[in-house]
């Protein structure tokens, strides 16, 4: 008997589940079964592939370097299940043609490349043309007609509804910090208490402005001690305990480049999710590749 005749994909989605939501408990309200079909699930996997797939913490889990692995191939696994069982109830179109796309740096190094190779393998005959430009930039050519989509964060928009628009993920902001950083003694910091620390923000897609808003609605100002545009630069910071910082799940990697281990954290106060959306120009048809990519995002997001 192979492996594979062990595993089942129910286990595969309380995994992901887990994984997603780190608390069994919440994994369990979002698969709609027990806590314990949830805990049964992991600790078969990890008895079937002889690795620990979670650390077990105070207040969760935390996925380990070898679940971390097994996740990003088990995503992949269902993601792909899904699209072929979508496929199956979706017209067969034969599509060919430009599709112009414009995405951000934080869109473009974790969210679209997966979702865009999907898409291909669904259209492999629509060429893609993808292009790395700030929000401002992506409003401007979308106006003008240049691209046909923007993929942006849509929280960074003041006024949305010149556009064409649709909400594709609400991702969380956390508070990250080092492994033995004294906050994480507490189960939910406050502003406050993450404004004794040293604060290291990351200074791309306008996350500088973003992060003032929620800061100043409290009336408290972070420390900066370090200002970069590099995500690896700030995870390596956190992880040698230099700082803090509070950002969304969607960019979120349990180690730095050097292998020391990164938590997150709920915060106290209300900080507001990062949405991640489409833009299109308003009033306007869109081409046959460009409605086709617009579709496949809504229904990959499950939005």
């Amino acid at each position: 008997m192979s492996r594979t005749d062990n595993v089942s994909l129910r286990q595969l989605r309380y995994f992901v589940a887990a994984a997603e939501t780190g608390r069994f408990s919440m994994a369990a309200t979002r698969a709609h079964v027990s806590q314990s079909a949830i805990t049964n699930a992991v600790l078969l996997l990890e008895q079937e592939l002889g690795v620990r797939l979670f650390e077990r913490k105070p207040h969760g889990v935390a996925l380990t370097a070898d679940g971390q692995r097994f996740y990003h191939r088990t995503r992949g696994i269902l993601d792909s299940l899904a699209d072929c069982l979508r496929e199956q109830h979706l017209p067969a179109l034969q599509l060919s043609g430009p599709l112009r796309i414009g995405a951000s740096y934080t869109l473009l190094g974790y969210f679209l490349p997966p979702l865009l190779s999907r898409f291909r393998d669904q259209y492999p005959d629509v060429a893609l043309d993808l292009a790395d430009m700030h929000r401002q930039a992506i409003e401007d050519a979308v106006q003008a007609g240049s691209i046909d989509i923007g993929v942006v964060i849509l929280s960074n928009i003041a006024e949305r509804e010149r556009f064409g628009h649709h909400v594709l993920v609400r991702s969380r902001r956390q508070l990250w910090l080092a492994a033995d950083h004294p906050l994480l003694a507490k189960e939910n910091a406050a502003l406050a208490d993450i404004a004794a620390y040293p604060y290291i923000q990351v200074t791309v897609d306008e996350s500088e402005e973003s992060t003032g808003r929620y800061w100043q609605a409290r009336g408290v100002r972070p420390p900066v001690a370090f200002r970069t545009s590099s995500m690896e630069a700030l995870r390596g910071l956190i992880a040698h305990g230099f700082g803090v910082s509070i950002l969304s799940d969607m960019v979120y990697r349990h180690w730095s480049l050097e292998g020391k281990k990164i938590e997150a954290r709920p915060i106290l106060d209300v900080v507001p999710d990062m949405e991640v959306g489409l833009i299109w120009r308003r009033g306007q048809p869109l081409e046959a590749p460009a409605e086709a990519f617009r579709q496949f995002l809504i229904r990959t997001s499950g939005s």
